[in-house]
């Protein structure tokens, strides 16, 4: 590798690489999300790090080195540059070749110290970014305060921590790994070392119990420094949705669900409930109310002693009508498992909220778990922020640029591949219905078979995956099928389906983290690939974020090879059933066509716009949870740092002393003062535990039915805040209740002190779940329109703002009519290109 960086690297030349114009920099500041393309403010840096030579430096040299820097890391955050970050990035270059065996590309180097300054480095499928994270890590490390970099899940934690270690060692530096399911005080260790990997879960899930421990010494986090975080689209945007939870069980669950399942399955659709046109919400009519009261004789629904089984029967009717197994979920030795939309396996440890889950269990003919306690909660967003210095790296973040700025001040950094993308994006391939689609699928992958070429095809879902999995197998295609049925063997299949005549069939390929090699890694099997044309990518499906269809379809044409993807879909796949596109194309298009794809560009650009459209609503949604979660998240903070106070510095002066005076002086000279002091920490921190789970139960109650709050012509959110504002009030005076209850009852002797009461223990089990900030709302004017008496209130009131949405919806839908007319197609592959969602068309521009 040359260290000539004009000739290495042609997007950093004179030439475009200069000063941008100026009218081009006022653009960019201007726009509202800035994407750094602009590449040459880091060419003085690369080029010092790729001039240095330092072969002739022996091991201990380079390990001497790296311990001067740690010793005075100088200024190395936030600027990203200088003397430090040069050294420290040339010793780790120097290190990867002699412990790894690999010599990292410049574009490698060019992302590193984008995510030295803090950025979020976009950089294409295949390109290294694995190694790419050792330079922003390691340089991180000479604070002395540890790097966390944040994986999509268990496995990829555990290899890059031990093929990656050896660069880290070799400098001096120490590396650790936290997987689930290890103990205490194997977490404190790994946490101890300069650098650990572990999932953004992990760490979550660690500070919630750090903050239920009842010793100092029990916490297993250090004082947060830094996190660099792999796959930072899909941990920072996807799974911002996902509250961590630490849930202490309860064995009580509510009786009657299997009554509630089977009420679920006699109502009908259309006639005594309804669901919305995004199928996320689901609600009773007046039918409905009526027939439900008369079968479970439970008296008025809507009454304050009603309101508990109307939740049940809502959950119930969620879980038979709108959970799909196979798609929502799976059974697996005898468990609901929840399936991740996103990467098609199983989410691990997560459940939806009590009772939805134990609906789903009694539908499919299971025994209910153990309800539970809340006991603390953060989502992943508020997670992260808590780290002083964050960066990150994926394959897809400019289409996120907005998003990762706005929440987290983050810009994202686009860096070019190491060779061109070659691969060939064909347009998609448009059906009326799904049966064409999939026989379509199943010839296309017969036809490129029959030549060798090994072909990928994505599709949405566990049944999809299966059922054409058995279609292709009766057709004399082997194949292999990676779902969440079998995700542990993922690492294998993923590898290998480069191979000649491997056909591979994938749930969708977020977060995978293992490349795919044409050939299998063989040279002589690679060059017949790549004569082949290399791999062949098939999307069965579109899927609502334009960034997991481009993880996909970045699996073929890594580093230069070549490769061909193509999207068949259908009028019928959930992403443009519930966007209506069928209505929106007009009627010559959507004929029969003898299972022939509609050949028409306005086809087309209706599909991306339905996609468009849905991740503007996934963003919305993450917003409004955002805003809904934000007060939560500053009283926990409060929360936090007066249980911290209270762990390691006591409650001296003693309060009991002064609100238990009898019971204190009857017992100090039986077991001293400072086992009393001892016994009064204990008892206030398990009291702000209790009442803090009791306020988060209270706030999980109030979100479910604050919408209602519109009715009164008020605005939930503020609702929400006042409310929980209120409930915060007296939580001290409530704790302290709580404490001097507790120790007035507290068996205390000479023998010992008695914590088995219930009150008095700790948690006992964890795991996270998904809220949707949307789930069960019901749209306020479908709410009016059940209830006849708010409805004639609501007609005279609000009908002139009714007329003019009316007009509204219907100047729309012409509106589209006319955009959506049909015209020739113009012979090329389709707009993908124009419409921004293909990696060979993208560059840096400088």
């Amino acid at each position: 590798m040359g260290n000539d960086v004009d000739n290495t690297l042609p997007w950093l030349s004179e030439g475009r690489g200069g000063r941008p114009h100026a009218l081009e920099t006022f653009l960019g500041r201007a726009r509202v999300h800035q994407v750094e393309t602009n590449l040459a403010p880091y060419e003085k840096d690369l080029a010092a790090i790729l001039g240095r030579n330092l072969e002739d430096l022996s091991d201990d040299d380079l390990s001497a080195a790296m311990a001067d820097l740690k010793r005075d890391p100088g200024e190395a955050w936030p600027t990203g540059h200088g003397d430090c970050v040069r050294h420290a990035y040339s010793l780790v270059r120097e290190a990867a070749r002699r412990a790894l065996g690999l010599d990292p590309f410049p574009e490698q180097v060019v992302a590193a110290l984008a995510m030295a300054r803090g950025r979020v480095a976009e950089l294409p499928t295949g390109e290294g970014k694995t190694l790419a994270a050792v330079f922003p890590a390691a340089l991180q490390a000479l604070a002395g305060r540890g790097v966390h970099v944040l994986t999509f899940n268990d496995y990829l934690a555990r290899r890059d921590a031990e093929w990656m270690g050896a660069a880290y060692r070799l400098l001096g530096l120490s590396v650790g790994c936290v997987q689930e399911g290890m103990a205490p005080a194997a977490r404190r260790a790994a946490y101890s070392c300069d650098v650990t990997y572990l999932t953004a879960k992990e760490a979550g899930f660690d500070l919630l119990r750090d903050g239920l421990v009842l010793e100092p010494e029990h916490r297993v986090h250090r004082p947060f420094h830094a996190a660099l975080i792999d796959e930072a689209d899909s941990i920072l945007i996807d799974e911002a949705r996902i509250p961590l939870v630490i849930a202490g069980v309860r064995p009580d669950r509510e009786e009657g669900l299997g009554r509630l399942a089977e009420l679920a399955r006699h109502l009908e659709h259309g006639v005594d409930f309804g669901i919305d046109d995004s199928e996320r919400n689901i609600y009773l009519n007046d039918r409905g109310v009526e027939r439900a009261e008369a079968e479970l004789g439970c008296g008025d629904l809507f009454s304050g002693a009603g309101v508990g089984v109307l939740a049940g029967v809502r959950n119930a009717l969620h879980a038979e009508h709108l959970f799909r197994r196979d798609v929502d979920y799976i059974v697996r030795d005898g468990a609901v498992e929840l399936v991740d939309e996103l990467t098609g396996r199983v989410a691990e440890r997560r459940h939806w909220p009590d009772g939805l889950q134990a609906a789903v269990e009694t539908k499919e003919g299971l025994n209910p778990g153990d309800g539970g306690s809340i006991l603390g909660s953060i989502t992943l967003q508020h997670f992260l922020v808590l780290y002083p210095h964050l960066c990150g790296m994926t394959a897809t973040a400019a289409s996120a640029a907005r998003e990762l700025r706005e929440v987290y001040g983050l810009e994202v950094a686009v860096v070019p591949p190491h060779r061109p993308c070659i691969r060939v994006d064909d347009g998609d391939l448009v059906f009326v219905d799904g049966a064409s689609r999939d026989r379509a699928v199943v010839e296309e992958v017969v036809r490129v078979h029959e030549s060798g070429q090994p072909v990928l095809v994505g599709t949405g879902s566990v049944e999809a995956s299966e059922r054409l999995a058995a279609e292709l197998r009766e057709r004399g295609v082997p194949c292999s099928v990676l779902n969440a049925r079998n995700d542990e063997e993922e690492a294998g299949i993923v590898a290998g389906a480069g191979d000649l005549r491997r056909v591979t069939i994938s749930t969708n390929m977020a977060g995978r983290g293992t490349d795919i090699r044409l050939g299998g890694g063989g040279e002589r099997n690679r060059d017949r690939a790549v004569e082949l044309g290399g791999l062949y990518v098939i999307g069965t499906t579109r899927h609502s974020s334009v960034r997991i269809d481009r993880q996909l379809r970045g699996r073929a044409g890594r580093q230069g090879d070549p490769g061909r993807a193509r999207f068949f879909v259908s009028f019928e796949d959930d992403l443009l059933r519930h966007a209506r596109v069928d209505r929106l194309v007009p009627g010559v298009l959507a004929g029969d066509g003898g299972g022939a794809p509609l050949d028409a560009r306005a086809v087309r650009r209706a599909v991306l716009h339905a996609q468009r459209v849905a991740e503007g609503e996934c963003c919305d949604a993450r917003m409004r949870l955002a805003r809904y979660s934000e007060v939560l998240e500053q009283q926990r903070r409060l929360v936090q740092e007066w249980r911290q106070e209270v762990l390691t510095d006591g409650v001296r002066p003693s309060s009991l002393e002064v609100s238990c005076p009898v019971r204190w002086k009857e017992l100090e000279p039986m077991v001293g003062e400072g086992v009393l002091h001892s016994v009064e920490r204990r008892l206030t921190l398990l009291a702000i535990d209790a009442c803090w789970s009791e306020h988060l139960d209270e706030m999980r109650l109030l979100r479910d039915e604050i919408h209602l709050a519109a009715l009164g012509g008020g605005i939930p959110l503020v609702e929400y805040t006042r409310q929980a504002i209120a409930g915060f009030d007296d939580l001290t005076e409530r704790v302290q209740d709580m404490v001097v209850g507790a120790f007035e009852r507290l068996r205390i002797s000479a023998a010992g002190i008695d914590w088995e009461e219930d009150a008095l223990r700790g948690p006992t089990a964890t795991w996270t779940y998904l809220v949707d900030d949307n789930a069960f709302a019901p749209n306020v004017m479908r709410t009016l329109a059940n209830h006849a008496g708010i409805a004639l209130w609501a007609v005279l009131l609000w009908w002139p703002l009714l007329f003019v949405w009316g007009l509204y919806l219907h100047l729309k839908r012409r509106r589209h009519e006319v955009a959506l007319a049909p015209f020739p197609c113009s012979g090329d592959h389709g707009d993908e290109g124009r419409e921004g969602d293909s990696e060979s068309s993208k560059g840096p521009r400088i």
